[in-house]
């Protein structure tokens, strides 16, 4: 016997198709971008050598794979990415619980935490460079520039904004600090966290992109910069495309993981 009523699934089904729908629709975006994209080269509209053209894309995706080159440079950025990526939150996660900790930390490093945040971060990859040197160490710190101090201060705010309610019930059964962070802020803000983690994603593939164009010899970013060098439009407009198909698909995964745990609550 089934626990939905008539309408809920009535209502189920309008919601599946207007989520078809909207998919079908974003496809169709896409695909009729790139047939215009096509047609407006092929008929001489745009100068292909500036602005490319789908078909001479493909030729380069095929052309970097024969060379055995595309996926040794896209394993490099997703390495780079991920690595950042697990860091910062390691980190970003460990401060800001402690400024949520401790009301005296965080008044005072609060204002430094924003200032830095507003820092051009490009202005230090000089520094960065003479720190780290021209290496991965580089580019995982630039990353970490970029990304850290953003995931803290969202963090550190979805903790403090937690439901006061919560906190006085569990104060009220004399509950020690650790049982009101685990017990309440931790689960309270799961999804918040994982926006968190979305934005924080974002800011990692652009401090490694940025890392990968100052002193890589490897990666989508390296690609850019290289092309760029060359006059090789085809080869930037593909490396850039891989990066925001490579983005969307790590973006998906963790808006997947946010709606598991909606689910499960």
């Amino acid at each position: 016997m089934s626990i939905y009523s008539n309408e809920h699934k009535e209502y189920l089904k309008k919601k599946r198709r207007k989520t078809i729908f909207v998919h079908m629709t974003q496809i169709f975006i896409i695909l009729f971008f790139f047939i215009i994209w096509e047609y407006l080269a092929n008929k001489g509209i745009i100068n292909t050598f500036l602005y490319s053209s789908p078909s001479l894309i493909i030729k380069t995706i095929i052309n970097l794979i024969k060379q055995n080159n595309l996926f040794s440079h896209l394993f490099i950025t997703i390495s780079e990415v991920m690595i950042s990526f697990i860091i910062s939150c390691i980190i970003a996660l460990f401060i800001s619980t402690i400024l949520w900790w401790n009301e005296f930390i965080s008044r005072v490093f609060n204002p430094f935490l924003s200032n830095l945040n507003s820092l051009p971060k490009v202005a230090l990859g000089p520094l960065i460079i003479i720190w780290a040197g021209a290496s991965i160490k580089s580019i995982i710190l630039m990353s970490l520039m970029i990304s850290i101090f953003v995931t803290i201060i969202n963090f550190h705010q979805s903790f403090i904004g937690t439901d006061k309610n919560y906190i006085t019930l569990l104060k009220s059964m004399n509950a020690k600090k650790k049982d009101i962070f685990f017990k309440v802020i931790i689960p309270s803000n799961k999804e918040n966290i994982i926006s968190t983690l979305k934005i924080n994603l974002s800011m990692n593939f652009i401090g490694v992109i940025m890392g990968e164009l100052l002193v890589s010899k490897k990666g989508l970013g390296y690609l850019i910069m290289y092309g760029s060098q060359v006059f090789n439009i085809n080869l930037v407009i593909t490396a850039i495309l891989i990066l925001g198909l490579l983005s969307f698909i790590l973006y998906y995964i963790i808006t997947i993981i946010n709606k598991l745990i909606v689910k499960k609550r």
